[in-house]
């Protein structure tokens, strides 16, 4: 039987399925790339009403107060004086189950946050760890697919989850994490959070800077075992969300250090990673922390739906100061997470109380966008809707919010640039070295106990030499517990 040919929704061949449409090898994403553009709009499209991803969620506002001056990296003007305070409002969530679902699961947790700041708003989209199962945005919506409850079950399967884990080596290192002691936080204030991509970040002078955020929570790491992870799923489903309601109403308010790394854009080309693949982190000691402020939650949401449900989140929400790299994960997100927020919420979800900009007057964004589903900005006469007018409309102000990226190189799908160190393995193999032998004796358990599940043996083998290219003990110690697993 011959080969079925993958095709677009007007039934066009598919060239390129592993790899988005880029400008030169290294550089930002095209618009033009027709297939990564459906292919995210109709992903985006494919749950009513709750979200595709992230669906459960918890959330509550506070404030973030700058401790350090970096205006030496960013003229971003809400970190630009020591002791600067900024209303935020984060929220918490999984990723892979439905708004149903339980809190104390094996999954990485979304980690968004929303600055109000002076110049409208920014929204940071993260998670719980410093890194994601894959590189490019075109795979994203098969990734989640496979981790998705099976159209023929009704339920998470292993054999998807795991098949699409063997023909993408890139996931080893996110699996390492999620299938180690922080796969289940013990509630939302016992975690980390992480911007995860990396951003560029502007100076007053128009120098160009990359950065990765950290939140490093204030409470501690607090994990929980899969055997605590279930008990206390089966007691409570919504135990994070309990413990993160209660704990601000008992004002014991929860915070978090931020801090960043900081990479001079001339290092990029030439760093021993690619700086912008978002399967990889930045060694500390290449790039060490550095200390800019804390973020601080105190005032739970009076209307979960309304304010938590609701809240739209989106990477391409930038303020001066701070804008895009050429992380690919990161250019994909930049369309797809407002495209999912106009299909779910409306064109006009900005205007709702908790996504509005707070320094605008009249609390809604000063443009000419006008009329569709629910809008609320009512315009009187002498309030044109087109630009440029002669009755005073807003105008450009001709400043780009960031430094302009070089590129360079022919349009079309390409491999990511080549780095000295930018194997698939390397740092899952660091990661699994870091590890105290009880860490890796439950990281081996967790992983042998879903993959001993999976039917088809090829997949297991493709799934054991992941783990044997990160590090030899590694994968002799799961190829040996899959073993005796199956073997029972």
């Amino acid at each position: 039987m011959s080969q079925r040919v993958l095709t677009t929704e007007s039934g066009a061949p598919v060239a390129d399925n592993q790899n988005s449409a880029s400008a030169g090898v290294g550089g930002p994403l095209l618009l033009q790339d027709q297939h990564l553009l459906e292919k995210l709009a109709r992903f985006n499209r494919e749950r009513i009403p709750e979200r595709v991803v992230h669906a459960r969620g918890s959330g509550a506002y506070g404030y973030f107060e700058v401790t350090d001056d970096v205006t030496a990296y960013t003229c971003a003007d809400f970190l630009g004086a020591v002791g600067k305070r900024t209303e935020t409002f984060l929220r918490f969530s999984t990723v892979a189950d439905s708004l149903g679902g339980a809190d104390a699961v094996r999954d990485p947790r979304g980690f968004a946050v929303k600055f109000y700041t002076e110049e409208g708003n920014y929204d940071l989209v993260g998670n719980n760890t410093p890194v994601f199962f894959i590189k490019d945005p075109l795979k994203f919506p098969d990734f989640i697919h496979s981790q998705k409850r099976d159209p023929f079950t009704g339920k998470q399967e292993p054999d998807n989850v795991w098949d699409f884990w063997a023909h993408a080596p890139e996931a080893t290192h996110q699996v390492t994490w999620l299938m180690g002691d922080r796969g289940i936080p013990a509630s939302y204030r016992h975690m980390n959070g992480y911007g995860s991509h990396t951003y560029q970040w502007t100076n007053a002078q128009g120098e160009a800077f990359f950065v990765k955020y950290h939140f490093k929570t204030n409470q501690g790491i607090r994990c929980l075992s899969a055997e605590q992870g279930a008990e206390l799923a089966g007691k409570d489903a919504n135990s994070h969300q309990t413990d993160l309601l209660q704990a601000i109403e008992r004002g014991v308010n929860p915070s978090w250090t931020l801090h960043v790394q900081i990479m001079p854009a001339a290092d990029a080309a030439n760093y021993r990673f690619n700086p912008f693949d978002l399967t990889k982190v930045w060694p500390h000691s290449d790039y060490p922390l550095q200390r800019v402020g804390r973020l601080v939650l105190d005032r739970n949401p009076d209307n979960v739906f309304a304010e938590v449900e609701q809240s739209a989140f989106s990477p391409n929400n930038f303020v001066p100061g701070i804008g895009p790299s050429p992380d690919k994960m990161l250019q994909g997100r930049l369309f797809a997470y407002a495209d999912a927020h106009r299909y779910r919420l409306g064109v006009n979800h900005t205007q709702l109380a908790v996504n509005a900009p707070k320094a605008v007057p009249g609390g809604t964004a000063d443009n000419y966008g006008r009329d569709g589903l629910m809008a609320t900005n009512a315009y009187g006469r002498d309030r044109r809707n087109y630009e440029p007018n002669s009755y005073d409309g807003p105008t450009e102000t001709g400043k780009p919010l960031s430094a302009p990226l070089a590129i360079n190189g022919h349009t079309g799908t390409h491999e990511a640039p080549a780095h000295t160190k930018d194997d698939d393995f390397f740092q899952a193999g660091e990661l699994y070295r870091l590890m105290s032998a009880d860490e890796k004796s439950r990281l081996v358990a967790n992983i042998a106990g879903g993959l001993s599940q999976v039917s088809r043996d090829d997949v297991v083998e493709k799934n054991l030499a992941h783990f044997h290219a990160a590090d030899a003990d590694y994968g002799k110690r799961v190829e040996e517990a899959v073993r005796a697993l199956r073997d029972s």
